[in-house]
């Protein structure tokens, strides 16, 4: 049986990972050969599947951000699309990636009407549908729709979608982390050392937008807590060098690692970072942190102004419940000032950071519990013709 997996940037090629990992236990279970054909990233050709294309560098968020992006966005769309014609598939999931991924979906409902389509992790028109044709289209591709949210599961079936809640797939990569004191011993961190993890870019317009007001904030708080080392874990080995420029730049005391991401988290006492998925490590990892994010300022603008997008969080640490767990600064908010207070307080405040654990634990029973990659991979093989 053919699977095409369809997913972009570096958190999709994650959870593209977990899922091709879990699907291939599943099938051993039922007595299926499977083979798995895949847009992505290095992390799902190393569980398994055969790259049409690479999708992690190309990612990107924004009207303006993503112009750099649409001509080799639609290359690797043409190129999977002509893969698909010539080989069709028994099954096609689809992971977030809305644009790229609807164009994938619609060729197979109007080209190959009997080949099943999941969208697994669909995108946030939950959160901030920019158009009603969105959540229309994102349903109309999809024969089910696997939420890991509890919110977009409840979204999507008051619009009408076939939908099973699975849970978040971090719940189980989590339980593979080291404890917070094996990852300091890997690291050589001593307990008289604060380690602080920063977490500026999986992405590239993310290096100029947030790594300088992220970088400025580290450098008051090492003045004022002289105990701090920071940790940066590379998302993708290009953002190296701008990073150990700033680094330089800024006078940080700091060590980038590739390859160690898992026991820079767990080892941390505190994570500055970009929001996205990483956000959801921490708090499973109990790490307190605080959650930026900036866009080009036209872009935001015209967001808010003309397109009328607006969002109750941001995170999804904080999405996952509907309330703020963590503090994140958007945009204008997102100044030196505001991130130095609130990580001080956080590193210095043990009421603060008590108060910040326990609502990870609230947001902890809303996330599902372990075993949402083989739930998801049941509920995809259950689609797979004459699957029995």
């Amino acid at each position: 049986m053919r699977i095409f997996i369809s997913t972009g940037e570096v958190s999709g090629d994650l959870q593209g990972s977990l899922l091709i990992a879990a699907l291939k236990r599943q099938a051993i279970v039922s007595g299926l050969k499977l083979e798995i054909v895949a847009l992505g990233g290095e992390e799902m050709a190393a569980s398994g599947a055969t790259l049409l294309g690479n999708t992690t560098h190309i990612g990107s968020f924004g009207l303006f951000e993503s112009l750099p992006y649409i001509l080799p966005t639609l290359q690797l769309q043409r190129l999977a699309i002509a893969y698909l014609k010539q080989n069709p598939p028994d099954l096609v999931v689809l992971i977030d990636y809305m644009g790229p991924n609807l164009a994938i979906g619609n060729y197979i409902r109007r080209h190959l009407p009997k080949v099943p389509v999941v969208y697994y992790i669909a995108p946030q028109v939950w959160v901030c549908p920019i158009t009603p044709q969105d959540t229309t289209r994102i349903i109309s591709v999809s024969d089910k729709l696997l939420a890991i949210f509890p919110g977009e599961a409840h979204y999507f079936q008051n619009k009408g979608a076939k939908v099973t809640w699975v849970g978040h797939p971090l719940v189980d990569s989590v339980q593979n982390f080291p404890t917070r004191q094996a990852a300091r011993a890997t690291l050589g961190i001593g307990e008289d050392t604060l380690s602080v993890a920063l977490l500026p870019a999986s992405r590239s317009q993310e290096i100029k937008y947030l790594l300088p007001v992220m970088f400025q904030a580290a450098q008051v708080i090492q003045e004022k807590l002289p105990q701090i080392h920071y940790w940066i874990p590379l998302s993708l080995e290009i953002y190296r060098t701008p990073i150990e420029q700033a680094i330089q730049q800024y006078g940080l005391r700091a060590t980038v690692v590739s390859g160690k991401q898992q026991e820079v988290l767990a080892g941390s006492d505190l994570a500055i970072t970009k929001s996205g998925t990483v956000n959801l490590e921490l708090a499973l990892l109990k790490v307190p942190q605080v959650v930026l994010y900036r866009l080009n300022p036209l872009t935001y603008w015209i967001g808010r102004n003309v397109l009328k997008v607006s969002f109750p969080f941001a995170s999804p640490v904080n999405l996952m419940v509907m309330k703020q767990i963590v503090p994140e600064f958007i945009q204008e908010q997102a100044t030196p000032e505001n991130i130095t207070q609130a990580a001080l307080e956080l590193l210095l405040n043990q009421n603060r950071q008590q108060q910040m654990k326990a609502d990870y634990q609230e947001m902890r029973r809303s996330i599902g519990e372990v075993g949402v990659c083989d739930r998801a991979a049941k509920e995809i093989l259950q689609m797979l013709p004459n699957f029995i």
